[in-house]
């Protein structure tokens, strides 16, 4: 049975790729899952497995396919005899192996923005948001906002956000670690600690991110993260405890931040004003 892909929006440049891709895939059998980050279109290409879909269309065009959803829909009107002539596809490993032994995030060293090592293991006791942050994006204000927000009302609490630029996505983070720094501190008045830029997907994916993808997956659409701003949440001993789109809102995570620094409602700290930044 031929394999049809269509996004639940209707985005120009994701419906062209959905006729891409389903003019070339074809499934034969349902068994167990595999993921597809990487699928020769012009290839006619034979399923043993169904299938994951993610979206990787060049970065130029990479923003207008971010947050569409695939439905994958059967159509019999082509025999299975017919697809088993195709040829077998090779499944494409989402990203690398997290290691093996690690069974905290406190087991991993990263750089900080001057390029030192920073062993996250001086975070114990604390509960960590983690994100992938960037500059250009249309997601940056409302989560340096929030963020900032957070960070002031949580971190005596035992709060602390670690941030990691990345520029994998539509290339939204394109300056050097001081720039970086400097945009996030005078823009928003970041205090939260700014690390090295880093990959969170692909050969060259942070360790420490290898680990938060294999603790926590990415659901339908695989392991991989989807775009700026996505977020994991860890508790005081290391532990993976929820993973969070880019589009959620980091005010929406505050009660799961609560619960997991045991603030008692008597000793919750008052908001404070957002700034209305330009």
């Amino acid at each position: 049975m031929p394999l049809q892909i269509a996004p639940l929006a209707k985005s120009a440049t994701c419906m062209a790729a959905a006729a891409l891709v389903s003019s070339s895939l074809y499934l034969n059998s349902a068994s167990t899952v595999s993921t597809i980050t990487s699928v020769p279109v012009t290839s006619a290409l034979v399923l043993r497995t169904p299938v994951e879909l993610s979206c990787s269309l060049p970065s130029s065009s990479a923003s207008s396919c971010f947050g569409q959803r695939f439905s994958l829909a059967y159509a019999p009107s082509v025999s299975s005899a017919a697809s088993s002539t195709r040829r077998p596809m090779t499944t494409v490993a989402s990203s690398a192996a997290a290691p093996a032994s690690a069974k905290s995030v406190h087991e991993f060293t990263v750089k900080n923005n001057a390029g030192e090592d920073i062993d996250l293991s001086s975070f114990k006791g604390k509960v960590l948001l983690i994100v992938n942050v960037a500059s250009a994006c249309g997601l940056t204000r409302d989560n340096y906002t929030e963020l900032t927000g957070l960070y002031n009302q949580y971190r005596d609490k035992g709060l602390e956000i670690l941030a990691f630029p990345c520029n994998q996505f539509g290339g939204q983070e394109p300056g050097s670690n001081e720039q970086i720094k400097e945009f996030a501190c005078s823009r928003f008045k970041a205090e939260f600690p700014i690390f090295d830029k880093v990959d969170v997907n692909g050969p060259n994916t942070a360790p420490v991110y290898q680990f938060l993808k294999a603790k926590k997956g990415g659901g339908i659409l695989g392991d991989n993260i989807k775009w700026n701003f996505g977020k994991f949440l860890v508790d005081q001993d290391g532990n993976v405890v929820e993973r969070y789109a880019p589009t959620t809102s980091p005010k929406n995570i505050e009660e799961q931040i609560i619960r997991l620094l045991g603030i008692p409602p008597s000793e919750l700290p008052e908001a404070p004003a957002l700034e209305a930044l330009e």
